[in-house]
């Protein structure tokens, strides 16, 4: 790929270099703390798990679907449940999560997506902004899921 912009947008949303990849992330997550919390944190893993998979689809959708309707703020991005249903669920959601991205990153690496102008269906949004915003949601709660796991015991250098 000879796009220095595309290269840079694809290492933002794969994580790594100034944040931890979601997989190392979720590395090993005891399945009976999943549903767990600490005083002063929100949310719980499954929570935030979720509200990542649903937010990331959400823009994704909006980015290639123009007839795409959102969810519900905020009702709509976040699960109903503080824990997750069973081992089933959370696989699913990882499994999603990891599909929606990879789809986000073909998206930014063909060379037939225009990254600049605006889409036709939102109110200024262009495909390079929509992909600073998953890599920069995926930050962010990426570092709630780390802080959580450190309060649990459950980071591995804390083993």
């Amino acid at each position: 790929m000879a796009d220095p912009v595309r290269e840079q947008l694809l290492a933002l949303l794969q994580g790594g270099h100034a944040h931890i990849t979601f997989d190392d992330a979720i590395k090993d997550f005891p399945s009976v703390l999943r549903g767990a919390t600490r005083k002063g944190v929100p949310h719980t893993a499954w929570e935030i798990l979720e509200h990542m998979r649903i937010a990331q689809w959400d823009i994704l959708e909006f980015s290639r679907n123009p007839k795409h309707q959102s969810p519900e703020w905020p009702t709509g991005y976040w699960p109903k449940t503080p824990k997750p249903p069973s081992e089933a669920a959370w696989k699913k959601s990882v499994t999603a999560f990891r599909k929606d991205l990879a789809a986000m990153q073909k998206l930014i690496e063909n060379p037939e997506t225009d990254l600049y102008t605006k889409l036709a269906h939102g109110t200024g949004q262009n495909i390079l902004r929509e992909a600073f915003l998953v890599a920069d949601h995926n930050s962010y709660h990426l570092g709630q899921f780390v802080l959580l796991r450190r309060l649990l015991g459950t980071w591995p250098d804390q083993a």
